[in-house]
């Protein structure tokens, strides 16, 4: 799980998070939590394979303000020869109030853009 304050830079003028801020909250919590499963990111990009965001879904639920702590629970709920779909909960730490549910169709790529199948070792840590 992935924490992060909610700073003044974070939110509109009246202290609600701004809501493409989300996509940012799952950026890094989506990074971390491949980090976590062994996949080193650098090293996957030195290597000519990428992860680009090939589609998002996201729901508000209610609005995370100003100095709200929130956690990003992020899991992997399904793998295809080429892509992933990573699913993302983010609750306020301080109540456990829902505050966004979304998810992100990671497709796999190579230097020329082009879609490329997941390499066994990756697809192996992701399931």
């Amino acid at each position: 799980m992935h924490e992060i304050r909610i700073y003044y830079e974070d939110t509109d003028a009246e202290g609600v998070v701004y809501y493409a801020n989300y996509l940012r909250y799952f950026e890094r919590a989506r990074t971390e939590y491949l980090e976590e499963r062994g996949l080193d990111i650098k090293g996957l990009l030195d290597n000519g394979i990428l992860f680009i965001v090939a589609r998002v879904e996201i729901d508000y639920k209610s609005p995370a303000k100003l100095y709200d702590t929130i956690q990003v629970e992020t899991t992997i709920s399904e793998v295809s020869k080429a892509s992933f779909w990573l699913d993302y909960i983010i609750k306020r730490k301080q109540d456990g109030k829902i505050i966004v549910t979304g998810r992100t169709r990671m497709a796999c790529i190579n230097r020329d853009h082009k879609l490329i199948r997941l390499p066994r070792d990756i697809a192996g840590k992701l399931t």
